[in-house]
């Protein structure tokens, strides 16, 4: 009987208030969906700098003859110093450096003419003379590779050094920044549902203030005078959260999978379990603020 009534009582709460409970639910929907989206930046970028921290190489090139730089004074490294090189290489090996490998001048010129096939007159423009003599390293920790670069930078015969992490780090620096911003976006819009969804319990408890009056006189207590009103909020906290789930569904097959195939590869793809993840916690926050506004606002405004 009780359930019965409670029941009753949330319909006509609902259908009393109809535009403020669709105004919650869109406000539900959009915020979760945005918090949802900044979780889901974070992951993936958090799969792009594991995929790509792997991949990270410090790459050593060696003087050629005529090389401008000034290290090189015009001269090609010599036999010797390439010896010399790779020992010390060899040592540090377990000390920032994981492995290395020598790169000639006829394999950098076919990595040279795979990397620019769509642009044939500068691959016919380019002879195998022309590309430097390298040393690829892999370094055990790649947010800590300036050791191994000062350790190899002004070698004898070492033209320049130059670290991958320079070229893809203000890459990972804007995603960083995209995801602090969707984050932000997102607490904005959570807080506008809570104080949505707190104006339209506390105009559902004006409107039947007199049903509620009767209740506190017949010796109702105050939590079976407020669930109704804190149902109303979940069950717009419900459907705010299906529909957020929807977006970010979407989200994930046009957005996040485009991006992990276009900056990595299948490997660094955003997978469905961490969607499902975050579709949980999405509903999970969004009931929760629900019930929270709920009760706050009828302990500030319901007098019976």
């Amino acid at each position: 009987m009780r359930a019965n009534f409670i029941f009753s009582e949330v319909w006509i709460g609902l259908r009393r208030n109809l535009t403020m409970t669709v105004a919650v639910i869109i406000t539900v929907a959009v915020g979760m969906a945005m918090l949802g989206v900044g979780l889901m930046i974070n992951a993936q970028v958090g799969l792009l700098k594991g995929y790509w921290g792997d991949k990270v190489e410090i790459s050593v090139f060696l003087c050629n003859k005529g090389t401008a730089m000034p290290a090189c004074n015009g001269k090609a490294i010599t036999q010797t110093q390439t010896k010399a090189l790779e020992t010390h290489l060899e040592g540090l090996r377990g000390k920032g450096v994981r492995e290395w490998f020598f790169e000639d001048q006829a394999t950098a010129y076919q990595n040279f003419q795979e990397a620019y096939a769509s642009n044939q007159a500068l691959v016919k423009a380019t002879q195998v003379e022309d590309m430097p003599q390298s040393f690829r390293i892999k370094v055990s920790d790649p947010d800590n590779y300036q050791s191994v670069i000062q350790a190899v930078q002004g070698q004898p015969g070492v033209s320049q050094v130059t670290d991958h992490k320079q070229l893809i780090g203000p890459f990972f620096q804007m995603l960083d920044k995209l995801a602090y911003y969707a984050l932000a976006v997102a607490i904005i819009l959570v807080l506008a549902a809570a104080l949505l969804i707190g104006n339209t319990v506390r105009l559902s408890a004006f409107n039947r203030r007199r049903e509620t009056g009767i209740m506190r006189l017949v010796g109702a207590s105050n939590l079976y005078i407020q669930l109704p009103f804190v149902m109303e909020g979940v069950i717009a906290g419900l459907i705010g959260g299906v529909f957020a789930a929807v977006i970010l569904i979407v989200t994930k097959v046009l957005l996040f999978e485009e991006l992990g195939r276009f900056f990595a590869g299948p490997t660094a793809q955003l997978g469905w379990d961490a969607v499902a993840q975050t579709i949980t916690y999405t509903m999970i926050i969004g009931v929760v603020i629900c019930v929270l506004a709920s009760f706050v606002t009828l302990r500030r405004y319901l007098r019976v």
